[in-house]
Formats: C-alpha cells, sequence, structure tokens
C-alpha cells in the first residue's frame, strides 16, 4: 500500500486496504503472463498478415475461383483469430484451461447467436452461395422482383445493378431461400413476339414472310435453333403468329432483337402487300343525329316564334 498518499491510506477502511493490497499483488504477479499473452497475440497478427499475404497468390497460381479464394482466406483468418485469442487467455490466466475457456464461449456464442440470428443466416448464405455459385459476378438475375447485373457478391450482402441505374444491395438469405432466376446461365436466350394478319390473307404465305424476315436479321441466333413461326389463334381482326428465335441473353441484346425483328417483319409484310390489321369500331346511335345545319335552323324557327 506505500504506492497510495497517506492521507487516503488513513481514510481508507482495514478490509477495503486488504482488498486493495491483494489487486495491486494479484496484478503484479500476473504481469508477466499478460505481457507474453501479448506479445503472442502481436505473433498471431503477424502470422495472419504472412497468411493473407501468401495464400492468395497461391490459390491464383492454382486458378482457384475469386469466391473460394475469399471463403477460404475468411475462414482462415477467423480461424487463426480464434485460436490465438483462446491460446493468449490460458497464457495471462493459467487457472482458465481451454475447457473452461471453450465453455465460456459456447454459451457466450448461444447468447450471440440469438440476439444476431439475421446477421448469422445472411454470413451462412454467403458462404453457401461463393462455395456453390448459382450465380457469379457479371450475371444478370431476377429474383423477388430484383432484376439486374451482379455487381458484388459478399458475405453478408449481393450487390445488384438494375437497368434503370439503381444498386441494391441485398441480404444473402434472400437469394438462398427464394428461387433465382439466372437470365446469363447461357449465351443465348430465347424470345418472343405476336405478329397477326388479316383474315383475307393467305396463312401460309404470310408465315413465310415473316419467317423469311427474321432469318435476314442479324442479331437472330438461327445457328442455335432456326426461327419457330406458328399459327396462335383467331383474334378480334387477325389471325396471329408466335414468332420466336434465339439471339443474346443480355436484357440489351433482348431488346435490341425485337427492335430489329419487329422492324424487318414490318417492311417485309408491307412489301409483299400483306395486311396487318388494326381494330375498327362502328358505333351505332338509337336515334339520327343532327348535324350543326339542322341544330341552327332549329334555334332560327325557335327565335322566329318567340318574335311573334
Amino acid at each position: 500500500m506505500d504506492f497510495l498518499p497517506a492521507e487516503l491510506r488513513a481514510w481508507m477502511p482495514e478490509p477495503m486496504r486488504e482488498q486493495v493490497s491483494s489487486y495491486v499483488t494479484g496484478f503484479w504477479a500476473a504481469l508477466p503472463q499478460v505481457v507474453a499473452a501479448l506479445v503472442f497475440l502481436v505473433l498471431v497478427w503477424l502470422t495472419v498478415k504472412a497468411v493473407q499475404w501468401t495464400i492468395p497468390r497461391a490459390l491464383r497460381r492454382a486458378r482457384m475461383r475469386r469466391s473460394l479464394i475469399d471463403v477460404v482466406m475468411m475462414l482462415l483468418v477467423v480461424g487463426l483469430w480464434l485460436l490465438g485469442g483462446l491460446i493468449a487467455v490460458t497464457i495471462a490466466f493459467p487457472t482458465i484451461t481451454p475447457g473452461r475457456a471453450l465453455t465460456t464461449l459456447g454459451i457466450g456464442g448461444v447468447a450471440i447467436g440469438f440476439a444476431f440470428k439475421d446477421v448469422f443466416e445472411n454470413f451462412l448464405a454467403g458462404i453457401l452461395l461463393l462455395l456453390r455459385e448459382p450465380f457469379s459476378k457479371g450475371d444478370f438475375i431476377d429474383c423477388e422482383g430484383i432484376e439486374g447485373q451482379v455487381e458484388e457478391i459478399t458475405i453478408r450482402d449481393t450487390h445488384v445493378r438494375q437497368t434503370d441505374g439503381q444498386l441494391v444491395v441485398a441480404p444473402n438469405a434472400m437469394f438462398f431461400k427464394n428461387p433465382v432466376t439466372i437470365r446469363t446461365a447461357r449465351q443465348v436466350r430465347r424470345t418472343t413476339i405476336i405478329c397477326g394478319v388479316a383474315y383475307g390473307e393467305d396463312v401460309d404465305r404470310a408465315r413465310e414472310v415473316i419467317a423469311e424476315a427474321v432469318r435476314h436479321v442479324d442479331s437472330v441466333r438461327d445457328d442455335v435453333r432456326d426461327v419457330e413461326i406458328f399459327a396462335q389463334e383467331f383474334a378480334d381482326s387477325s389471325v396471329n403468329f408466335e414468332v420466336t428465335w434465339w439471339t443474346g441473353s443480355r436484357p440489351i441484346d433482348i431488346r435490341q432483337s425485337r427492335d430489329k425483328v419487329v422492324s424487318a417483319v414490318k417492311r417485309a409484310l408491307d412489301e409483299a402487300g400483306i395486311e396487318i390489321p388494326f381494330p375498327y369500331r362502328t358505333m351505332t346511335f338509337k336515334e339520327p343525329l343532327r348535324t350543326i345545319a339542322a341544330r341552327e335552323e332549329e334555334a332560327e324557327e325557335e327565335r322566329r316564334d318567340a318574335a311573334e
């Protein structure tokens, strides 16, 4: 207790002086172990830095996917820090055995798990997405109304850039638990339009004209599968054809190809003299319509009658 001022020692009760003295004695007794634990943590930090510098380069040389490299590095770093922290605790406090430390971590882990259930759910979903890789960076996907290009997949969330330029950051659990449509899973994708011709036209000839026009569009991939055209239905004012072809799988490819196909089909039907009908409406009135001149005559007669 000599390190305390005499006035403070005189003011403190005897039990308090003994307790403070025991604390100070225990601190000086444990100081070498605490210093050793801190030195060990510094070594762990250096080890982690070395692992972060060497392992990714080795895995990239082995041509491992970037997503797998991220998962491996995360697990290695977390594992090293957990193991290093456990050993540091046992060094600083020899009375705490590894078994007791693991038990304490287990109880604390359960409590933390209940408190951060959604965080851990997204964390585990992110690991599974990175390992399984159902979709990757650059893919166009659609999930729960979110449609766009994947820009980044992290441990917790996925960044999707929509076609209108907005960025959506969604939790990984959503992509893991719900169906995901991967629009660029293949390099080509099928698209369809409906084209109608008048009832007075030859259906077989119209089909040939449409097919020939679609085949000559440069964005149509007829090397994958030929253009398919089927008479679909008898509509109100036309016989409708279902026109199907294959083109690029990106959304911009679909829009550009549809634009070119619609223009080519319209031009070909016009040149062939085949009518593309539009609805006609005939309005019938129960009473005959009066012209403006008749209304003016009636008004003039009413004025004359009023004047007389």
